[in-house]
């Protein structure tokens, strides 16, 4: 069916209703059924397909939270002039696969909308999805001159998604439809599956890193979020890995194609969002390649691609998103982020944060905790030391008057310009310190970094050894910076 056509028969049935619902009668009839398919407590309610919003008023007197959704923006419009001075939410949108994100909702209520989907088992799947643990779907349908789905086969589709199907015939009552009817008209009330088990989706971020830069999306048109920054992601499907989930969402949204093996695992963490289920999203970090720009695959989604950086990232964002970027930039690998009901969506520069963070297994103690190198002028050292160190994975961690540093993992580095600093230049020559060494993942890379150290104040020594000047068994590159300051990277 057409949206012209969807349009059409949705627009004649709630004229249908609003006119019976002028009648007293009619709507006592219907907010008596309404009272009897809904809970008693105050819930929140889905109305797919809703028109004019004849049954959400009726729900949102009951004291309901509602949200609403129709395809058609006049009948939206509509609804939303009904349901003005309520707190409903009046979306436009597929009712097959509404625009609701993540939320999830104690009742899915449909009048007149199953029948003229055009694949009601795919529907009646997702609306399964969107129902907490013991919701209930409340269908109104019929079959009209020939047209329509019987109780039965509808009863069928709903068998192996729900724990038990009730059945109201309707065409007896006429005062819910303000005449006598002849023709099958009934309402299936559903109650939701409760899982015997926790589950809990399993999401994934790609971290997708250039130097000290990470890539960010802005939402749009999805119902959730919209208009916050995100990095690229989706859900783990079955059959998928996450690794190899995270490779199939960079290509469907940023058009990058990755090999698994440029993959690294960054963070993991549990997340819920206000008013959510919980979940479990895996961050993976990767290198930006200018031979493959990532670019926006998905305009209806997303309004924006735009680079960052990782040590002043924007506050616009989705706020697990946010911890998550904090947390890999502070050397965490587990995190919960555990949103309260009455928490935003949007990170709140002010507001209190819900990311705790899990230490891991294992013991500390001999690990190297940081490297610090006393340079004799910050500002002049900050650009080399920024590119190589984010060149190489690590991400800004502090920053002070005196002095930056980079994390990578548990340890880190720092560069500072210390008012104790003694007179006289660098030499690694002198007793002391002589050099820090950095592994690099192939020759290829290496060859790179090369290639552009002297755009960043590196300078290759032993060139013409290169790159055997360590041995004939090694390969690596010896690069020097303005103060004098050497740096090994060494392939694997």
């Amino acid at each position: 069916m057409t949206t012209t056509d969807w349009d059409s028969a949705a627009a004649s049935f709630d004229e249908e209703a609003d006119h019976g619902l002028l009648d007293p009668v009619v709507r006592d009839a219907w907010a008596r059924r309404l009272k009897s398919w809904l809970p008693t407590e105050t819930c929140d309610v889905l109305d797919l397909g809703c028109g004019t919003g004849s049954l959400s008023l009726l729900a949102a007197g009951r004291g309901h939270r509602l949200t609403a959704v129709d395809s058609s923006p006049r009948m939206a419009e509509r609804a939303r002039a009904k349901l003005a001075g309520t707190d409903a939410d009046v979306l436009v949108g597929d009712a097959a696969r509404p625009p609701v994100g993540d939320r999830r909702f104690d009742v899915i209520l449909a009048r007149h909308v199953v029948w003229l989907l055009p694949d009601p088992a795919a529907a009646l799947r997702h609306w399964a999805g969107l129902l907490r643990p013991g919701g209930r779907l409340v269908l109104v349908e019929g079959v009209w001159n020939g047209d329509g789905l019987s109780a039965g086969y509808l009863t069928t589709l709903l068998a192996p998604l729900t724990e038990r199907v009730h059945h109201e015939r309707l065409s007896d009552d006429r005062d819910l439809w303000g005449k006598e009817v002849d023709d099958e008209r009934y309402a299936l009330v559903a109650r939701a599956r409760r899982p015997h088990r926790h589950t809990e989706v399993v999401d994934v971020h790609l971290i997708l890193r250039r130097g000290s830069d990470v890539l960010l999306a802005r939402r749009a048109g999805t119902g959730y979020a919209d208009g916050l920054l995100h990095a690229p992601s989706g859900h783990v499907e079955d059959g998928e890995d996450v690794r190899q989930a995270v490779v199939r969402e960079a290509a469907e949204e940023i058009g990058l194609v990755l090999d698994p093996e440029e993959l690294r695992m960054a963070l993991v963490m549990q997340h819920r969002a206000p008013g959510g289920s919980p979940r479990t999203g895996w961050f993976f970090e990767a290198a930006y390649d200018r031979t493959r720009p990532p670019y926006n695959r998905e305009p209806d989604k997303c309004s924006e691609l735009a680079w960052y950086p990782l040590d002043d990232l924007p506050d616009d964002m989705v706020a697990y998103c946010r911890a998550g970027l904090d947390g890999y930039r502070a050397g965490e690998r587990f995190l919960i982020h555990w949103h309260e009901d009455g928490d935003t969506v949007a990170f709140e520069p002010e507001g209190e944060r819900r990311a705790v963070a899990l230490p891991p297994g294992g013991t500390r103690t001999g690990l190297l905790h940081h490297i610090e190198l006393w340079v004799p002028d910050l500002a002049a050292a900050t650009p080399g030391w920024e590119w190589l160190l984010g060149e190489l994975g690590h991400v800004p961690y502090q920053r002070w008057t005196h002095g930056r540093s980079w994390r990578r993992g548990d340890s880190y580095v720092v560069v500072e310009q210390s008012p104790a600093l003694a007179a006289g230049a660098h030499e690694r020559k002198r007793p002391g310190l002589n050099h820090l060494a950095f592994h690099v993942e192939d020759r290829a890379t290496l060859d790179t970094l090369v290639a552009r150290a002297p755009d960043h104040g590196w300078r290759l020594l032993f060139a013409d050894r290169h790159p055997h000047a360590g041995g004939e068994g090694c390969v690596a590159a010896y690069l020097e910076d303005a103060a004098g300051y050497e740096v090994e990277l060494v392939v694997r």
